[in-house]
């Protein structure tokens, strides 16, 4: 998954305003007590971080 393709499913389900935040703020157990930007800084791939943030939050699987 492309880094623009998951920032595009980010926005898409927390909206434009708040995904960024999300990214920054939220520190989830799934991705090792990381926010989705350390993860991704770390050199996680965007499609694991994606299903990370799917578990945490619940996404739908349609939209996974």
């Amino acid at each position: 998954m492309r880094l623009t393709v998951f920032w595009q499913r980010m926005a898409e389900h927390f909206g434009a305003g708040y995904a960024d935040t999300f990214a920054r703020d939220h520190v989830m157990s799934e991705l090792g007590g990381r926010t989705v930007h350390q993860a991704l800084d770390a050199g996680w791939e965007a499609k694991d971080v994606w299903r990370a943030v799917c578990t945490a939050v619940g996404v739908p699987h349609e939209k996974r």
